[in-house]
């Protein structure tokens, strides 16, 4: 088995790190030999270690740490009109497949007493979708990071995804598009959240149950 090149971390972290992806690495070939793949193949050679490192970066929000740090400002302007941010591209596996799905998240809230950048957004999301997912967790794992660390008087949240757990199995059905959504403090009130989804319907075309109330 080819070597690891050293990690970018101080000597004992890279250490253990690497030791980690070669476990990882050795595991995958077990299951690549279970499949009775032929291991000869030179297209195959180096493939267990190329997939422990994919593993390490699609779930690294599972890392300790890898919370992003959300710099806010302080709200001295009194701003209390919605701020929105849509399409916000995402990519995740499946909890239940480890197959991906992928997608956009769209983002309204409704400012406290602090302003957060807007690229903050954009990494929430990331970090969120860099695990094992489901698209219902995702969703309300952004509202409730937002939520906690910014103290919006609102927040939304919703995801449109295509599940390759849908479309390379199963009913095989391609391009089907599943959308959740999440809502926090003021958000969740009819008229604030009426005013998102007509935003969101217009660049979208997002479904109309969430506007009836379904999430």
């Amino acid at each position: 088995m080819s070597s690891l090149p050293l990690l970018d971390l101080p000597s004992d972290e890279a250490s253990a790190a690497d030791a980690k992806l070669r476990r990882i690495a050795r595991k995958f070939r077990a299951v690549m030999e279970e499949l009775g793949l032929d291991l000869s193949d030179p297209h195959l050679e180096g493939t267990d270690l190329r997939v422990a490192r994919a593993y390490r970066e699609l779930f690294a929000g599972l890392s300790d740490g890898a919370e992003p740090a959300l710099r806010s400002f302080p709200n001295t302007e009194q701003y209390a009109a919605m701020v929105t941010v849509m399409d916000i591209p995402f990519y995740s596996l499946c909890a239940h497949h480890f197959l991906p799905f992928f997608g956009s998240a769209h983002i309204a809230y409704l400012p406290g007493k602090r302003l957060l950048g807007l690229s903050k957004l954009a990494r929430v999301v990331e970090y969120c979708a860099r695990r094992p997912q489901v698209q219902e967790r995702l969703t309300e794992q952004i509202a409730d990071l937002l939520d906690r660390r910014l103290h919006p008087a609102g927040v939304m949240v919703v995801v449109q995804a295509r599940h390759f757990c849908i479309e390379m199995r199963g009913v095989s059905r391609v391009g089907m598009i599943t959308t959740t959504s999440a809502a926090r403090g003021a958000l969740k009130e009819e008229r604030r959240r009426r005013e998102f989804l007509t935003l969101l319907r217009g660049d979208t075309g997002v479904a109309t149950s969430i506007e009836h109330g379904s999430e």
